[in-house]
């Protein structure tokens, strides 16, 4: 199997934990933070317990002067078990009502991204950091998954998307235009022309959007498809690359939490599809970037035919024995290769 199996998160050295404690708004509290922990999971800890979110977080006497960046690890700072600090800052409202998707909301609205095809032993060295195998662990055993249809033996795997991928989001989230409308163009002819060779799971970043595929009849209809399952966000992490040279936070969509549920899927027989390739950082040679869905009902939208180009590369790398043999980042030259032949 491709990626950290579970035979080496069974071999990774134990970690060292220290537990904390920490006084806010009058009430005490204990947490355990691992020193492969960064200061980023700290913050997120805090607010977890609080409700206080990390722009609004001040927090007194864990270290001499101002706390790290994000990025710095727990083991840098030195703790030791019992220490004591003071959590100084406001609650959140009830303006956003699953906290749990907060980490997620930049991922939205910024459009910086990061190709990491071109570098596996960048892509590598995230893959093998402690702190992140642990989170695919966690991130494993939290999943929980409402099998739509049942999947079928000896088919391949895409794990698809679905924000700005195959919808306009924006619209549909804000009830401007009604799903069908913000649907990719295509979307249906090309789900139904990959169905006979791949079992599709889809990832978004609400659980009410599980909903909206009803809406949109992508599941529960009479077409000639089926989804295997949606799954949210939360099967989501924050990672910690580099963009430029400079330390860089963003999420990441560890392909092995789903291969840790579905065995039979691994590397071999596995297709991400999505419109950030920063979503690959931990599986790079999985991905395939499809061009962003944006500006639903406008001329340029409508003319997309980003789906009918990619059902035909998919159609044809179907029987492909073991997709690591190819190069995704190459899709759009393979269909032209072949529409010219």
């Amino acid at each position: 199997m491709y990626g950290v199996s579970q035979v080496q998160l069974s071999e990774v050295p134990p970690e060292r934990w220290v537990q904390l404690q920490f006084s806010w708004s009058g009430k005490s509290f204990t947490l355990d933070i691992a020193d492969s922990d960064r200061i980023y999971d700290l913050k997120t800890t805090l607010h977890n317990l609080t409700k206080v979110p990390p722009e609004r977080q001040k927090i007194l006497g864990l270290v001499k002067g101002k706390l790290p960046p994000d990025q710095d690890r727990i083991a840098d700072l030195r703790l030791i078990t019992g220490k004591k600090f003071t959590l100084v800052g406001t609650p959140e409202g009830d303006e956003i009502k699953d906290p749990s998707q907060l980490e997620f909301l930049p991922d939205v609205v910024n459009d910086l991204d990061v190709d990491f095809s071109e570098d596996l032993t960048a892509s590598n060295a995230y893959k093998n950091d402690q702190r992140n195998i642990r989170k695919v662990k966690e991130a494993t055993e939290k999943l929980e998954i409402n099998i739509i249809h049942p999947l079928r033996p000896g088919r391949k795997l895409l794990v698809l998307d679905i924000d700005y991928t195959i919808l306009d989001t924006k619209p549909l989230t804000s009830g401007s235009l009604p799903p069908s409308e913000c649907a990719r163009p295509g979307l249906h002819e090309f789900l139904e022309a990959i169905y006979p060779y791949y079992d599709r799971r889809s990832q978004t970043s609400w659980i009410w959007l599980e909903t909206k595929l009803v809406e949109l009849e992508m599941i529960g209809s009479h077409r000639n498809y089926q989804v295997s399952t949606v799954l949210d966000k939360k099967c989501m992490f924050t990672v910690f690359t580099e963009r430029d040279g400079k330390p860089w936070t963003h999420s990441v969509k560890a392909l092995q939490i789903i291969w840790n549920h579905f065995p039979q899927f691994n590397a071999t027989n596995t297709i991400h599809v999505d419109d950030l390739s920063r979503n690959f950082a931990l599986n790079p040679r999985e991905g395939l970037k499809i061009q962003a869905f944006k500006g639903a009902h406008t001329p340029a939208a409508m003319a997309d035919r980003e789906l009918d180009k990619l059902g035909y590369y998919m159609v044809h790398i179907a029987s492909v024995p073991d997709f690591r043999t190819l190069r995704h980042k190459d899709w759009k030259t393979v269909v032209r290769s072949l529409r010219r032949s």
